[in-house]
């Protein structure tokens, strides 16, 4: 039995000429989302983006639509015959299983975008509900209901669906070029990648990981959170850094009270390599204004000073409790906040510096004397490949590890 969902168009309605190319995007992301699922139909027409499946692939397709980006909902439908007699008792059978699951009020959403449709919106909302009401299976309440009964009347047949699910909104994946993510164990730099993925970025991961100092679970927690992050990117690279001999020269040799700002240089340092490699045009972080002494102004500009491309703080004007609602909202917050402690926890000093200037953080980076061991570093990078359609994850060391694909509509 095929079975039929509908997904809701947000933002990519907005868009101009390049509107074709938005849609082919999404509808292509979700069929790479949708790699272990035969036979899927999807297509985008009208703001709307149907897919028609086997029954038994239902869970797999719910699982692909509610982490894609670029919808702002997504429901299970019935289709019927574009008459108001098959609206009607497709809209009573969904009433009644309603009323299965203890709902007691209801209203009808009708959208008519076949405008030959003789009825309007609002006497397809009155007739449809007639029997509903009439037959004492659910009473209305249009203000606060139980269910909403939604009813499309496109151009070949009706949809008729409930309980719709919130979409992720923003843009397509792969509309807006690719950044490289510095991404710890914490909660921001995760909900840093999903920001921008959510703005249409393909985005990779880079850890810096100084054994032994961090523990073979910090790593297994940032694998983790790089796997969550690929159910909505699609694939991701998790690049794995060991850091331990540069972090060490660094307590060896820069004053104290600047090893983090230090150790944040040398993270850019690498990430300009990595990004060169990889063909990335930004690098993203989860630095949030005054959240911490290296998130300073002073701070962020030193660190930034170090970035050869565009760094990109999609936080930065984010509180806390904004953050931990987002993180809680796409899955990484319990794994963020199990007790595993980063190479930048580990080193802190006492009493970092506030206000560094990118003087002072030029002259102490040029006495480290540590470019041979950032190279060094960077070449022996382990890579995790998570790739959420095949559910595979293949590790790969240095510049063996095949860079990520822009997809295009002959790739998939």
């Amino acid at each position: 039995m095929t079975v039929t969902y509908l997904g809701k168009v947000g933002e990519l309605t907005l868009k101009g000429s390049n509107l074709k190319a938005f849609e082919k995007k999404l509808s292509l992301n979700l069929k790479l989302a949708l790699g272990g699922v035969k036979d899927a139909k999807v297509k985008v027409a009208s703001g709307r983006l149907y897919v028609d499946v086997d029954e038994k692939y239902c869970a797999a397709v719910e699982f692909a639509l509610s982490h894609l980006l670029g919808i702002t909902g997504w429901a299970k439908t019935i289709v019927c015959e574009k008459s108001i007699e098959a609206i009607k008792e497709t809209v009573k059978a969904q009433a009644l299983k309603a009323k299965e699951r203890g709902c007691t009020t209801f209203k009808i959403e009708s959208r008519r975008s076949d405008k030959n449709f003789p009825l309007n919106s609002y006497q397809i909302n009155c007739e449809a509900a007639g029997p509903v009401f009439d037959e004492g299976i659910l009473s209305v309440n249009v203000h606060k209901p139980d269910v909403t009964i939604s009813v499309e009347v496109r151009e070949k047949c009706c949809y008729v669906y409930s309980d719709a699910e919130k979409g992720r909104r923003g843009l397509p994946v792969g509309v807006s070029g690719k950044g490289l993510l510095l991404l710890s164990g914490g909660i921001d730099s995760p909900v840093a990648g999903y920001r921008m993925m959510r703005r249409g970025m393909r985005v990779e991961c880079v850890y810096f990981h100084s054994y032994p100092y961090t523990s073979v679970e910090a790593q297994q927690k940032v694998e983790t959170l790089a796997k969550t992050l690929s159910f909505f990117g699609l694939d991701t690279h998790l690049n794995v850094i060991p850091f331990t001999d540069v972090q060490m020269k660094i307590k060896q040799k820069s004053p104290q009270n600047w090893t983090t700002l230090m150790l944040r240089v040398c993270m850019m340092k690498v990430a300009n390599l990595l990004s060169s490699r990889i063909g990335a045009q930004c690098i993203i972080t989860g630095e949030s204004l005054g959240q911490v002494a290296s998130q300073t102004i002073e701070n962020m500009s030193v660190t930034e000073h170090f970035a050869d491309y565009p760094l990109l703080r999609p936080l930065v004007g984010m509180d806390k409790e904004e953050i931990i609602a987002t993180s809680e909202e796409i899955g990484t917050f319990e794994t963020s906040i199990l007790p595993y402690e980063d190479c930048c926890v580990l080193f802190s000093p006492k009493h970092p510096v506030l206000r560094g200037t990118i003087e002072e953080a030029e002259e102490i980076y040029k006495n480290l004397e540590i470019d041979d061991l950032i190279k060094e570093a960077f070449e022996k990078r382990e890579i995790i490949w998570y790739s959420a359609h095949n559910h595979i994850a293949k590790t790969f060391v240095g510049d063996d590890a095949p860079l990520l694909k822009n997809y295009s509509e002959e790739e998939k």
